[in-house]
């Protein structure tokens, strides 16, 4: 009798008295991902094992994991330059006082990511 895995065209090799399910990345991830993804896969890992179990096994992974990398970014710098407008951080200022406006910038930056991780990368 043969397995679900099996009827649906999977198949397995032997490691040891173990069979292993062969299991392929998807087509197409040839692409690295970044920062905010590979961030996302490490938080399913460890905290939602079965959604990322479920996600590499449907192969739709790699797609969750670049389409939270690509929305971070966006809202990462729509963010950043909202804060930036609302708080007066200009090129006028970086002209005049350049470490004041770098201080500013990386405190916008380091708030915009944390409200990013909090709200797309760590989400349960």
């Amino acid at each position: 009798m043969k397995s679900l895995f099996e009827q649906m065209g999977g198949t397995y090799r032997q490691v040891g008295d173990y069979l292993i399910p062969n299991l392929l990345p998807p087509e197409g991830s040839k692409q690295p991902l970044g920062k905010y993804g590979r961030m996302r896969r490490g938080f399913l890992k460890e905290h939602r094992p079965i959604l990322y179990t479920n996600l590499l096994t449907s192969g739709k992974l790699y797609d969750h994991l670049t389409e939270i990398d690509q929305t971070c970014k966006e809202r990462m710098e729509r963010i950043c330059a909202d804060m930036a407008k609302r708080e007066g951080v200009t090129e006028k200022l970086k002209a005049a006082d350049q470490m004041e406006w770098v201080r500013r910038q990386n405190s916008i930056r380091n708030r915009a990511e944390e409200i990013i991780l909090h709200e797309l990368v760590y989400d349960l």
